[in-house]
């Protein structure tokens, strides 16, 4: 029984502490969200470039050495 009393009393305090949450207004919400979207899609090009530069790099220097 004493499990439910703590789960219970769990639960009656995480409605306690979201009723303190000061939730983002929806335009905020949106600003975030596409602030991250812009991120990730600059980091997401950034680190595909540099990928594709590293892996030339590793073939030409492996084709090189392969002759010896």
């Amino acid at each position: 029984m004493t499990m439910v009393k703590d789960a219970l009393k769990f639960v009656q305090e995480v409605r306690v502490e979201l009723a303190k949450v000061v939730w983002p207004k929806v335009a905020e919400w949106i600003g975030s969200t596409i602030i991250v979207l812009v991120f990730v899609f600059f980091f997401a090009v950034y680190l595909g470039a540099l990928d594709f530069g590293l892996s030339k790099l590793a073939k030409y220097v492996f084709n090189l050495y392969s002759e010896y």
